[in-house]
Parts: structure tokens; C-alpha cells; sequence
């Protein structure tokens, strides 16, 4: 694909999956683990290039998705392609934990300037999220000398052992892996569609203010006394527990109760960061401070980089007490920097543009589709919830699920998020003329699915 000129629609030439497709299907259900929760639908990618997708019978699809947030400047951008290549051809390895090489200090000082985390910082390199999301744990405990931390009930931050601790989004995550490895305190997220403490939809702070309360008056004052607390962690936009964006009394909230208490904040944009929800970062949006950041997923277009950034007084630990040996791994770094430089020259403004154009799209198809409930997000990171009806706001997962296979089968890649939701996560370099595309054929998949 990368020879012809870009489709302007998604382009279906076999059955899918296609004859080669499932050959590469079957093997991978013989050799491969089978704990990767895959959707329903079977893509099996062959090339890309921008947002569009080409599997191995040649099938060409618009993608929607950018590898869950990952490839944030498009597939195979050709100024990354040229520094990966250019890194690869001068230095592949040399392992940072060890030795030193000028990329790991260039891109700390790039994150320096860029997060919300007051300067100075400083940056742990890590390989994914997950890993960025242990490397805050450990250091939260060593920097309070503390061992409890609080999350929230629809929160993704992992399936390591510790990162597991704090996710609650699926039981799935959790079955069979026994009590959790740290001792994690979840508490209800401010989701006003669904307030969690049954107010309906929540338009004036209240589930805000309850989520706060809890933890004020019931969890300090029963079962985790505050000074035993060395952070609360928490997403500013859940990301698998469906696209949905905190409102910003809530997070300034949480900012308020660490403050009071020398607890830490820790963030976790994993999924938002990185230009996704049309600024750099999702904490920008409500202009909170973190002390301790978590990046990775959008960080390097599709090389694998996770970081942790954290105020400096914090991360003052000793040799040896937290390393790895592919974290910041030159190529992945060079790709990282280039990825910045795009989003600084021009991929946030248009997540921002573009995504409110989505958006305004998504919510002309809520006025047609009774069985969309809420159409919801910040820039490029959207969720559509889909309903039984409005009044009841009762959630209906396997309709999501069928919308999601019908997108897929006219050539639009779109995946699920929490119980009944669809994620938009195209890469930040999609169009207009690519989203008038995109939503047409979600509404014929909708109409199709609730027929």
C-alpha cells in the first residue's frame, strides 16, 4: 500500500477473514498465548501507512483505532520511519541502565519542559505503561515511606502484578491471580452519565463532590488513615473503563485531599496523553499538577517507551533500586522525539480540530440513533455509549459488540471500551474528509446492528 496513493474509502475484497487470513488466524491459536482479549472481529495487518490499513489479502481498511492509541502519528510516518532508520543504522542497544548515551537526557529534558509535572523533574525510561505505572508505585512508596494507595472502580493501569492491583475496569483482569500484590483502596470515579451514587445524570458536581466525600469521610475515617496513604492514582480520561473524562472538581479535588495530607498524585496518561485529547496532555485540560507522571502508548508512534516523570525532590532513590534494560532504548527514543516534534508542529491542533469535528458528527448520529446514550471525550479520544434506550440508560454490550463487527466488515476499525462503549482513537493525523467517511459508515453498521 505504501506505493499507491491513499484510498479514499476502505476497500473489502474478500470474505473476512480472507483465505490468508485464516491460515495466520489458525496458527496463532495453535502457538500463541491465548490471553490477549481479542474482539470478535479478526484483522490480521499486513501494512499501513497514515490511517489506513492493509491486511494479508489485501483489504484496506480506515483505521480508527491507531493500534489502541498507539501509532498517534499515523502509521509508518515517513519522518519517523527515516529516525528509526537512521538511529538503527548507528546505535541499536547499549542499555542505559549501564551505560550512557545522549538520547536518554534529550528526551528527559523534552519532558521536562513538556509535562504538567512541576519542574524540575526527572524521567525513568521504561518499555509500556504498565511499567511506567510500577515504576510510580515503587517510587511513591520509597519517596513516603508508605505502602496503601487509592484507585478507582473502572480504572486500567496494567496486568503486572502491582499495576494490576489498581486496575478494576474487567474481572477477567483480575480471575485467577488471587489477592492483589499491594494494598489498593478503589473508590467510585466521578462518571456523571452513571453517577455512582445514583443521582441520574449528574450536571451540577454532585457525584464530584461524593466521590471526594468518600474518601474524606469514610475511607480516612474507618479503614486507611491518610498518613498511610502514598498516592492516589487516577486517569483524567479512563481509558478502558470507557473514554470518560473526569470533571475537573473532582480532579482538583483529588489535588486538594493529596495536598492536605502529603500524599502523592500520581496520573496516569498512558492512553491520554501525547497529544490524544487535543492538548499534550489530558491534565492540561484542567490545568492540574501532578507530582508523578505515567506516559507511554502515544509516547513513540508505535515503538515500544514507557516513562515515568516524576518531581525531582522525589525521585532521589539510590543505585540499583529501580532499572531497566531496554527502557530507552535509542531508536525508541528517537522515535519518541520525532513523535513530539510532529505533535508540537501541528498533530495537537488538528486532534483538538479534527476531534471536535468528529464529535459534532457523532452527535448528529445520537440524534437519529436512539440506542446512542452519550457521545462523550476531549480531542481525538471519544466514546460512543450505546444504550437499550435513553430512559432507562440500561447498557446493551452485545449491540456495541455487533457495531463494532459491522464497522468492521465495511472496512472501518473501530474497538470496544467498558461494558458498552466504542472508543475513537484514530491516529492524530486523520482528516475531515477521512472522519465524513468514518461516519458514514458507522451509521450504516448501527442501523445494520439494531435492525
Amino acid at each position: 500500500m505504501s506505493t499507491l496513493a491513499p484510498p479514499k474509502r476502505p476497500e473489502i475484497k474478500t470474505a473476512l477473514p480472507g483465505p490468508n487470513a485464516k491460515q495466520i488466524i489458525e496458527a496463532d491459536q495453535q502457538f500463541v498465548t491465548p490471553s490477549y482479549p481479542r474482539p470478535s472481529f479478526k484483522l490480521v495487518a499486513e501494512r499501513a501507512e497514515g490511517v489506513w490499513v492493509e491486511d494479508v489479502d489485501g483489504n484496506i481498511f480506515l483505521d480508527c483505532n491507531a493500534g489502541v492509541a498507539v501509532c498517534s502519528t499515523g502509521h509508518c510516518h515517513p519522518e519517523v520511519v527515516r529516525a528509526i532508520q537512521e538511529q538503527a543504522a548507528q546505535l541499536i542497544h547499549m542499555c542505559g541502565t549501564d551505560y550512557y548515551y545522549r538520547h536518554m537526557p534529550d528526551l528527559a529534558r523534552k519532558l521536562d519542559e513538556i509535562t504538567p509535572v512541576p519542574r524540575p523533574t526527572r524521567t525513568h525510561f521504561a518499555n509500556s505503561g504498565t511499567e511506567a505505572v510500577e515504576t510510580a508505585l515503587k517510587l511513591a512508596m520509597h519517596a513516603t515511606g508508605r505502602e496503601r494507595f487509592i484507585a478507582f472502580f473502572n480504572s486500567f493501569h496494567g496486568r503486572t502484578l502491582g499495576s494490576l492491583s489498581l486496575t478494576s475496569s474487567r474481572v477477567a483482569q483480575r480471575r485467577g491471580f488471587r489477592r492483589q500484590a499491594l494494598d489498593v483502596t478503589h473508590v467510585p470515579y466521578a462518571y456523571c452519565a452513571r453517577c455512582p451514587f445514583n443521582l441520574g445524570r449528574c450536571a451540577d458536581g454532585s457525584c464530584c463532590l461524593g466521590g471526594l466525600d468518600w474518601i474524606e469521610n469514610r475511607l480516612f475515617k474507618t479503614t486507611l488513615p491518610p498518613e498511610e496513604c502514598a498516592a492516589i492514582v487516577v486517569e483524567c480520561v479512563q481509558g478502558e473503563g470507557g473514554y470518560v473524562p473526569a470533571p475537573r472538581e473532582f480532579l482538583q479535588g483529588l489535588r486538594r485531599i493529596c495536598d492536605e495530607h502529603g500524599i502523592l498524585l500520581i496520573v496516569d496518561e498512558v492512553q491520554s496523553g501525547m497529544g490524544r485529547t487535543g492538548k499534550m496532555f489530558a491534565s492540561d485540560h484542567y490545568d492540574l499538577k501532578p507530582d508523578i507522571i505515567c506516559i507511554a502508548k502515544g509516547i513513540a508512534s508505535g515503538l515500544p517507551l514507557g516513562v515515568c516523570v516524576a518531581r525531582a525532590d522525589l525521585m532521589d532513590w539510590k543505585p540499583g533500586a529501580h532499572a531497566s534494560t531496554f527502557g530507552g532504548n535509542p531508536v525508541a527514543i528517537a522515535a519518541a522525539l520525532k513523535t513530539i516534534e510532529l505533535l508540537e508542529r501541528e498533530l495537537v491542533k488538528n486532534s483538538h480540530e479534527v476531534g471536535e469535528y468528529l464529535q459534532q458528527g457523532l452527535r448528529k448520529l445520537m440524534g437519529k440513533h436512539d440506542c446512542i446514550g452519550e457521545v462523550r471525550g476531549l480531542g481525538l479520544m471519544v466514546g460512543v455509549e450505546f444504550v437499550e434506550d435513553r430512559v432507562s440508560m440500561k447498557p446493551a454490550p452485545e449491540l456495541r459488540d455487533r457495531i463494532e463487527h459491522e464497522s468492521f466488515d465495511r472496512g472501518l476499525i473501530l474497538l470496544g471500551a467498558g461494558q458498552n462503549t466504542i472508543r475513537w482513537s484514530p491516529p492524530l493525523v486523520i482528516t475531515r474528509e477521512n472522519i465524513d467517511v468514518a461516519l458514514e459508515i458507522f451509521d450504516e453498521a448501527i442501523a445494520a446492528a439494531d435492525a
